[in-house]
């Protein structure tokens, strides 16, 4: 089948019945139009496991973030939201928490979403379950604020509204399936390029020239939110070696992709880049943690690969039952062109604004109408290094003499500890610490908040943090300090054990304690910089 054929059915025409043809055709059989049930089996599988990983990872850490008494809580926000939007807000702000966003309803959505995920990965429901996980996630972002403005939890609710696209609407499980929608594959197959793709040109596009010099490794290793310790041998590997893997990643994001709309007859070149796009993927996944990121980027991956592909892998034994029923297919005609639409602008859109121009000239009036619900969004990762390391450590005492430093459990902070493997589990506060150490001034709205949370040892906060180095009773006093970290060198850690070297910068912050003149700490955090 040629490209402009595939290209033009957006959706099946209804049969009437089982096809004659086998689902998954022998490799050693002569050329027939490829199929994909069983890529569509493992695709959905995958994003199951994804939602299953986010729902669990958020489940554990939602209290202490926005709970009642976290660090930013929902229902005051979206109290806010409605003081200033009016009955706006309810369509600016789509959650199922204008309900109610107690500490109970967030805990029960996550693990809710955990349940249903489960549901889909065994086959059950996935269509009309996965646009429900679709919308609990959803929910779950809007409540979630600054701590679930990732852009794997955009990625994933654009992916989790395809799946639901794409998923059979039958019920149980059945070794009988229906075809998967053309038109919902070819959405994948650009979602997948605009996420590699806008990886790529925009670091190109930026300007940055440690990407232009291929010199983007040399930082990268250590300045990432949370190496593993895999980052750290790669670091000391020689300059040639991190010149020749930052090409590699340009040419993986910036050429591969257009692999993905050959023609059908050069399908193999399509699997080529699928290999490739994986292989960028585990090595993104052995030196950085990043979430549940590359088990999706992985997940988007796997429409590129047709049955013929996978049928020794995976032998289910699959059949083709024919399209979906006709009101599916109308559905999808009128659903693929609108979504494509929204997908070409966000990908002007996005190129355009690393270029110095404006994003909402390229957004328009339907870009506008679709952005609070957070599914066609603009990409690209690391578009500017980052060339040092800052990080803000939070120091407490009894007397405004001694002083100890609470531990995060991912970032750094005790030089002496190894850097560990986390993802896919997304420990969002030690992600957000990150950035603050790189604007102190723009996190100071959440910053404050868990300096008084601390202050007053709220419990669901205080779990956030790895060590408390005040168990029986928080202390009087906090402060932010400043420090600029590196990888030790290898004779340094010879000596030291140490994988880190830290150099003292300032204070962030004085003392701060909650009867300081009276003033919330949070206030004393306004024009802070290092």
């Amino acid at each position: 089948m040629d490209i402009t054929e595939d290209w033009a059915i957006w959706a099946d025409r209804p049969g009437p019945g089982p096809s004659p043809a086998p689902a998954v055709p022998s490799p050693t059989a002569s050329p027939t139009p490829p199929t994909y049930l069983l890529s569509r089996w493992l695709f959905l599988r995958l994003v199951g496991v994804t939602y299953m990983v986010a729902f669990a990872s958020l489940g554990a850490q939602v209290p202490g973030l926005v709970g009642e008494h976290g660090i930013l809580p929902a229902g005051a926000f979206l109290e806010r939201a409605h003081a200033l939007y009016g009955s706006s807000a309810y369509r600016l702000f789509p959650t199922l928490y204008w309900l109610g966003a107690g500490d109970g309803a967030l805990r029960a959505l996550c693990w809710t979403g955990v349940g249903l995920a489960a549901l889909v990965v065994g086959g059950v429901a996935q269509a009309p379950l996965l646009l429900l996980l679709w919308a609990a996630y959803l929910s779950l972002s809007v409540a979630g604020q600054t701590f679930l403005w990732f852009q794997w939890d955009a990625l994933l609710l654009e992916t989790g509204l395809l799946a639901a696209l794409y998923a059979p609407i039958q019920l149980v499980p059945s070794r009988a399936e229906r075809s998967p929608p053309r038109a919902v594959r070819w959405l994948l197959w650009g979602l997948l390029f605009r996420l590699m793709m806008l990886s790529g040109v925009t670091k190109l596009a930026s300007g940055d020239p440690t990407w232009r010099r291929l010199t983007a490794l040399d930082y990268h290793f250590w300045t990432q939110p949370l190496p593993t310790p895999v980052a750290w041998y790669a670091h000391w590997l020689p300059e040639w070696t991190h010149q020749g893997m930052t090409l590699t990643i340009l040419v993986i994001e910036s050429v591969v992709p257009f692999l993905i709309f050959l023609p059908a007859r050069w399908r193999r070149a399509r699997h080529a880049a699928c290999a490739a796009l994986l292989v960028g993927q585990v090595g993104i996944a052995l030196t950085g943690n990043y979430g549940f990121f590359n088990l999706l980027a992985i997940a988007l991956c796997v429409p590129l690969l047709d049955d013929a592909a996978l049928a020794r892998v995976l032998p289910l034994g699959l059949r083709d039952s024919g399209p979906e029923p006709r009101w599916h297919g109308y559905v999808l005609r009128g659903v693929a062109p609108l979504l494509a639409l929204l997908a070409l602008g966000s990908f002007v859109g996005e190129i355009a604004g690393t270029r110095g121009g404006s994003r909402e000239a390229f957004a328009g009036p339907l870009l506008r109408v679709a952005e609070p619900f957070r599914s066609v969004n603009g990409y690209g990762l690391f578009r500017v290094m980052t060339t040092e390391r800052p990080e803000i450590v939070i120091e407490g005492s009894r007397d405004s003499v001694h002083w100890s430093e609470y531990g995060f459990p991912w970032k750094p902070g005790d030089v002496r500890r190894r850097p560990a493997f986390v993802a896919p589990h997304m420990p969002r506060l030690d992600w957000q610490m990150w950035f603050a150490a790189l604007d102190p001034e723009r996190a100071r709205e959440w910053l404050g908040p868990l300096v008084r949370h601390l202050l007053l040892g709220t419990p669901s906060v205080v779990r956030l943090l790895g060590t408390n180095p005040f168990p029986d009773a928080p202390p009087r006093y906090l402060r932010l300090a400043y420090y600029r970290y590196r990888f030790t060198t290898p004779a340094e850690r010879r000596t030291s054990g140490a994988w880190w070297a830290r150099e003292f910068v300032a204070y962030l912050t004085p003392a701060l304690s909650l009867a300081r003149t009276g003033r919330d700490p949070h206030q004393e955090l306004a024009g802070t910089h290092p």
